[in-house]
């Protein structure tokens, strides 16, 4: 049965702030930025823009060339015109909190230069990114290292694409060390787990040792391409605020799984330790899957990771047991073994085992000293201000400032049709927070209707100011309301979509946004969606409700049906096509990793709050028309 799980935290949503307001009280080399909105930027206290002469890394996720399973890597061409630094240089890492002491634990000289921080297992706002960014990033631009997840890859590639926009010099390297999958299922990949930790360890000592933005991005993918990391859980974690899930019941363990509290690959009768530590270096070994490129007789380095809430008597007891079966088993020599939390899943209880093929290179930057206080080496010094004001954007690059947009006096008809739209449209959401959430809680992390329920309820906040007899104004506010509370990967496909929408509509007279550009704005977003995140229909995503509502919308328009009969017609399609993504094997996201006999029982959360806010705009703009007339 599912209970509560005990937190000691106050208010779930300000847990993240909160850590962050005790780490850097902690740790006297590390500072936060401060302003409004919280961006959640832990940062070295010894660096910032105006005086840094080095160049700048920052860990993120990007959509690039594919080169093989674990690297999706796009700088080769442009970085060789970025002439040789000649000075050293930090970066920044960024993801979802809850994997603590990842990512800011580790910000140091040495390692780190920021950590930004986006809420539990969400990809961090774009505004947080790119204020990251330009705190801590001069004239010898910048390198992204980050986990590979879908939320990440869109946040950080649109921050990434900003920054080079405003002067800033970007290079990316992503890192996909999972090796309890099979080969990549549709457009996901390889997920970033507990080894992204030895590839910051190499670049941040790499950068510190003067190495150029080229040399160190070299390095840096070179270390991603030698590692593996697999995980076993004998608990679910709990999100703060949110119940424990019973999917695993007891004597039983889950054997593959990711960082954000999705299942694993399989679930099985709990063994003693040292069966699970055999299976485990030989899933990560295996030379039919050559997840790693090590063979016998080669060096390696051994991590053994806590995922939270496992006592390091059981941390040491696997470590113990691994170090042998490598020699001995695999014929490879140890040359470091690094045992801890480094990369958690808030609190659960299991561990990772992570393999990397080291050679005198990598264990030079492995051993190199470092400030990151839960390397673990605590930083030193006096003890500067916790809080230093988040920085704007360079004055010559900087969009121009728009004037408040405020609701009119009074609404044309276009207007009182959009406002009844919107409105309704979002408590639809508000609604379904609790049914999406347990839709959810089974093939995602469970947080699917708290993530909307932030959008919806800001919209509904926001709608007095919206501009809403200029339709496509209002659209672009809509999505300045979701880009500032929503996290994760829904929030900036629905950022994308709403920016989609507007530059589709901002073409159109004003005062007359016909039905034709309403289904053309509607492509435009299907369109860019697409384009951003790769998915398409069929891949079990939000799109499997939208393409069957634009696809009807176009073609009842296109035969000379009422607009507003078009609208009904399409929200029904769309519902369908929601209902329908229970028969579909997900191809996009978290619900990628979990098992079609999973899949079959709940539809696809983000489909169905898609049809729901559809639905409820139609059947509203329905019953306003009919009660104008």
């Amino acid at each position: 049965m599912a209970f509560q799980g005990k937190k000691l935290i106050n208010n779930p949503d300000n847990v993240v702030t909160e850590f962050i307001e005790g780490l850097v009280e902690t740790y006297p080399g590390l500072q936060y930025l401060d302003g409004f909105p919280k961006v959640k930027v832990v940062l070295r206290a010894d660096v910032s823009s105006a005086t840094y002469d080095k160049v700048a890394i920052i860990s993120e996720v990007f959509i690039g060339e594919k080169l093989n399973d674990q690297n999706y890597f796009s700088w080769s061409q442009s970085v060789e015109m970025i002439p040789k630094a000649r000075h050293k240089f930090g970066f920044l890492t960024g993801g979802g909190s809850g994997h603590e002491p990842a990512h800011a634990g580790f910000v140091g000289e040495g390692m780190l230069t920021a950590a930004i921080c986006g809420d539990v297992f969400a990809s961090p706002p774009v505004d947080s990114i790119l204020a990251g960014i330009r705190a801590v990033t001069g004239p010898m631009g910048c390198l992204l290292i980050v986990k590979n997840y879908t939320g990440d890859r869109l946040n950080f590639g649109l921050a990434a694409e900003q920054a080079k926009s405003e002067g800033y010099k970007v290079e990316t390297v992503i890192v996909g060390d999972d090796c309890a999958l099979p080969p990549p299922r549709g457009i996901t990949g390889r997920r970033g787990l507990a080894g992204t930790i030895l590839v910051h360890k190499v670049a941040g000592a790499a950068a510190a040792a003067g190495l150029s933005l080229l040399d160190v991005a070299t390095e840096a993918k070179h270390a991603a391409e030698m590692i593996g990391t697999m995980g076993v859980a004998l608990s679910v974690c709990t999100l703060p605020g949110q119940v424990t899930s019973d999917r695993l019941g007891p004597g039983k363990m889950e054997l593959g799984l990711g960082i954000h509290g999705e299942p694993g690959a399989a679930v099985a009768d709990l063994q003693p330790v040292d069966v699970i530590v055999s299976h485990v270096l030989k899933q990560i070994l295996s030379p039919e899957t050559n997840y790693v490129p090590i063979t016998r007789g080669n060096r390696v380095v051994l991590m053994v990771n806590g995922l939270g809430a496992t006592p390091v008597m059981e941390l040491m007891i696997a470590t113990g047991k691994a170090v042998p079966k490598l020699q001995l088993e695999h014929g490879l020599a140890v040359d470091r073994v690094y045992s801890g939390s480094f990369m958690t899943s808030l609190d659960m209880a299991g561990f990772s085992i992570t393999i990397m093929k080291s050679d005198q290179t990598v264990l030079q930057r492995l051993d190199a000293a470092t400030k990151a206080p839960c390397w673990p080496i605590g930083a030193d010094g006096s003890h500067l201000p916790s809080k230093i004001p988040v920085p704007l954007p360079p004055p010559a690059l900087a969009t121009k400032n728009s004037e408040t947009l405020g609701g009119p006096v009074q609404l044309n008809q276009q207007g009182i049709i959009l406002e009844a739209a919107i409105e309704a449209a979002a408590k639809a959401v508000i609604n379904l927070k609790d049914k999406l959430n347990e839709w959810d809680s089974k093939v995602g992390d469970g947080d699917c209707g708290s993530t909307m329920f932030r959008g919806a309820t800001t919209i509904i906040e926001d709608l007095k100011c919206y501009p809403l007899n200029d339709a496509a104004e209002t659209v672009n506010e809509i999505g300045s309301s979701i880009r500032r509370v929503m996290g994760g990967t829904s929030g900036i496909i629905y950022t994308i979509f709403c920016k989609a929408a507007y530059t589709k509509l901002k073409s159109a007279n004003l005062d007359n946004i016909t039905s034709q550009k309403w289904a053309e704005a509607l492509e435009a977003s299907i369109a860019a969606i697409s384009k951003y995140g790769g998915a398409t229909a069929g891949y079990r995503t939000l799109l499997d409700a939208l393409i069957p509502a634009s696809e009807v919308l176009r073609k009842k328009l296109d035969t000379g049906e009422n607009p507003i009969t078009a609208f009904i017609h399409s929200s029904e399609a769309a519902l369908a096509g929601a209902e329908a993504t229970k028969n579909m094997q997900a191809q996009a996201g978290r619900s990628s990793y979990v098992f079609g006999e999973i899949l079959a029982t709940v539809p696809d959360p983000g489909a169905m709050a898609a049809a729901a806010w559809y639905r409820a705009a139609a059947m509203a703009v329905m019953e306003r028309c009919h009660a104008a007339s």
